[in-house]
């Protein structure tokens, strides 16, 4: 059978990919410390769960508009307006299968073949990919450790082409934690208006902020910026709810009804019952929200202390999210754990996982070579005895 040369060429998730190493020695009865998924280790918050199982009780299993349930929109609208002082209208929010799924609609219904789309390094896995299948072409800008992972707007400026369609940004950021200051994104919202370019901000982690560093939405930077602005984002890392599939994008009301029309071909309408249950997640307490970033807050900082400790490792303090990501190239050429030499990233991540069994996910996946992704969204005494024996590989 012929598959098509869009398909052919596309990798498969790195972070996925990890993950399923890890689970087969899992599998073979090994003790795997397992840091490779960007999932919250929580269970979803009860009130959460019970507003589902009314939903089926009420019977609400059935079709929904394509593009989500007017309750859930003015949820959405409401949740924002609460949060960040912003006023959107239903008709400009369209929900989806998760915040992947949003990222699809908008590169697929704004970009073609010829396009450029301009995506800081290091970055999360799926965005190059969603990008090339549309046939445009993913434009990367480098970014440093020494700049905390955040892109400037020289940098941004300096990109920008008549071909540029549009440009990803992740704040927080997925692999790195970047927090980027509230002056640098407003430098990077003045360049987008200036310059007519279109930002789709992927705020899934903004409410794991850590102390020392400030969450801006996107368009509230200034003004013009909310229609330059596609926000995307969901419930999946704030209420732990991966699994419940619900994800959002905001913006320009012609742009979201030409995704809608998309989405209600590919999928017909996101998760009935996910639908209602994300409806209790916004309304509901935040409380619980809190409680998952001041357990991520700790962990983070014992993360930190324990790379502080390893030789030959540096990184940037991650502001957000909860990843810790650091260059371990110091460690190529020269034998590890059980004598053996690693060239690279993934060779790494490959002789630890095999040798002290420590499952990270290799940065060459995030368009930065050197670099490793540790996900703390597992529980202490994990993250403590996965990092001793980190340890021990780097210096036995």
């Amino acid at each position: 059978m012929k598959l098509s040369s869009r398909i052919q060429s596309l990798k498969p998730s790195a972070t996925i990919a990890a993950a399923a190493k890890a689970k087969e020695l899992k599998s073979k009865g090994v003790k795997v410390y397992e840091f490779t998924l960007g999932e919250p280790d929580f269970t979803t918050p009860q009130h959460i769960q019970d507003a589902a199982v009314a939903a089926m009780k009420a019977g609400h299993t059935h079709y929904t508009p394509s593009g989500g349930i007017p309750d859930l929109k003015q949820a959405i609208c409401a949740a924002y307006e609460r949060d960040h002082g912003l006023q959107y209208q239903p008709t400009e929010v369209l929900v989806s299968n998760g915040a992947k799924h949003s990222i699809h609609n908008l590169l697929t219904a704004t970009c073609e073949p010829g396009d450029e789309v301009i995506i800081p390094t290091p970055y999360w896995v799926s965005y190059s990919a969603l990008v090339e299948l549309t046939g445009a072409t993913p434009v990367m800008v480098e970014t440093t450790e020494e700049s905390g992972f955040s892109m400037n707007a020289e940098q941004f400026a300096a990109a920008i082409t008549d071909k540029t369609r549009l440009m990803m940004l992740n704040n927080p950021c997925n692999p790195t934690g970047a927090a980027y200051s509230v002056e640098a994104l407003k430098s990077i919202a003045d360049v987008a208006v200036e310059r007519g370019v279109l930002v789709m901000s992927d705020e899934i982690y903004e409410k794991l902020i850590y102390e020392g560093s400030e969450f801006r939405s996107m368009p509230t930077l200034r003004d013009g910026m909310r229609e330059h602005t596609v926000i995307v984002s969901g419930v999946s890392k704030a209420y732990a709810m991966t699994g419940w599939r619900i994800g959002w994008a905001m913006g320009p009301a012609d742009l979201i009804k030409a995704m809608d029309k998309l989405q209600s071909q590919e999928t017909s309408n996101p998760c009935s019952i996910s639908q209602y249950a994300s409806i209790a997640a916004l309304e509901g307490d935040q409380g619980c929200v809190e409680e998952m970033r001041k357990e991520f807050a700790a962990r983070r900082e014992y993360v930190l202390k324990r790379l502080n400790a390893l030789p030959g490792i540096s990184y940037a303090q991650p502001g957000g999210a909860f990843y810790a990501f650091f260059n371990v190239a110091k460690h190529f050429g020269r034998p590890l754990g059980g004598g053996k030499t690693v060239e690279n990233s993934s060779d790494f991540c490959t002789a630890l996982l095999e040798e002290a069994h420590v499952a990270l996910v290799t940065g060459d996946a995030f368009g930065a070579p050197g670099y490793v992704r540790l996900s703390f969204a597992t529980d202490m005494e994990t993250i403590e005895a996965g990092f001793d024996r980190l340890e021990k590989f780097l210096t036995a």
